[in-house]
């Protein structure tokens, strides 16, 4: 609608936007919060609803925002059957900031709001951070090997931590968005981890393995998520001034087997699980080139 704006003025003004809208919305998600802490089951679970209202309602005008400054070509497959009353697991590549508003977009009122595992840290990022924190983000803190070989008593909190934070899940739909690569792709990354993908980091298994194995009774299905950017990486300021063209989503939705919940420190269980999470990573490779080169649909 403004497409015909200097990049500059659309950029700002989308940024602006953004803004006032998070902090218009982030206020009855944090007044939401505080009526939820009574610990009344049927009182929280009805709350949440509300708040991921509020959460869902954000996200469509910063859709509409995006829609007047930005003509973006969206090429969508696979969302068709999918429905704000089931539960997924949902993984995606990762390359930029924009992936999670390309998210948005593709989810919004397709699937129930997506629920991100962030690190423990983020919930420190003003007015934002909080609004995750009332929308029941779960908050992580990996321990590293070194870690656990100074503190062996540690062994098993990672996997307490995450059943806990999928504890909340199971009395709502929800979709839980994990990214597998851990952090967005950068060919310096690529060429340091000397990653065997052309376009992708080597995943990490063990953060899906264990939110299977907290909750995988009550996900449903898996939505594998291939985001492309045919023009190259964006910035979020290359996608709020318009700046990006086109892209790509293809959603892939498989069913959850049984074998794939275990325990994810008995050697042979982590093996298999591997080997299932390497093939998803060679198959949204090729995926990436076929899109990439304008080879598939």
């Amino acid at each position: 609608m403004l497409h015909f704006l200097p990049a500059p003025v659309r950029g700002s003004i989308s940024f602006l936007l953004y803004v006032i809208n998070t902090i218009f919305w982030a206020v009855p998600i944090l007044l939401l919060a505080i009526v939820k802490l009574p610990p009344i089951k049927t009182w929280q679970t009805w709350i949440t609803y509300l708040l991921d209202f509020c959460a869902t309602s954000w996200i469509t005008l910063n859709n509409l925002t995006s829609s007047v400054f930005t003509r973006v070509r969206w090429d969508i497959k696979g969302i068709d059957n999918l429905s704000v009353k089931d539960w997924y697991l949902v993984m995606a590549n990762h390359q930029s900031w924009v992936d999670i508003l390309v998210l948005q977009k593709v989810f919004n009122h397709k699937a129930p709001f997506l629920k991100f595992f962030l690190k423990k840290e983020l919930i420190y990022v003003p007015v934002i951070g909080l609004c995750w924190w009332a929308l029941d983000f779960p908050f992580m803190q990996r321990l590293t090997a070194k870690q656990l070989a100074e503190k062996p008593e540690l062994k098993g909190t990672d996997i307490a931590t995450t059943r806990k934070a999928c504890e909340k899940f199971r009395y709502k739909p929800v979709s839980v968005m994990n990214f597998l690569e851990g952090t967005r792709f950068t060919q310096l990354k690529h060429d340091k981890q000397q990653s065997p993908f052309t376009h992708l980091l080597k995943p990490k298994a063990g953060g899906i393995s264990f939110v299977l194995n907290a909750m995988g009774e009550h996900l449903h299905k898996l939505l594998d998520v291939t985001i492309c950017y045919p023009k190259g990486i964006p910035t979020f300021w290359d996608y709020i001034s318009g700046k990006v063209h086109e892209v790509k989503v293809r959603v892939r939705v498989l069913p959850i087997d049984p074998k794939l919940i275990g325990d994810y420190d008995d050697p042979l269980f982590r093996q298999r699980f591997q080997s299932w999470v390497n093939q998803l990573w060679l198959d949204k490779d090729l995926l990436l080139t076929e899109l990439k080169q304008g080879e598939r649909n």
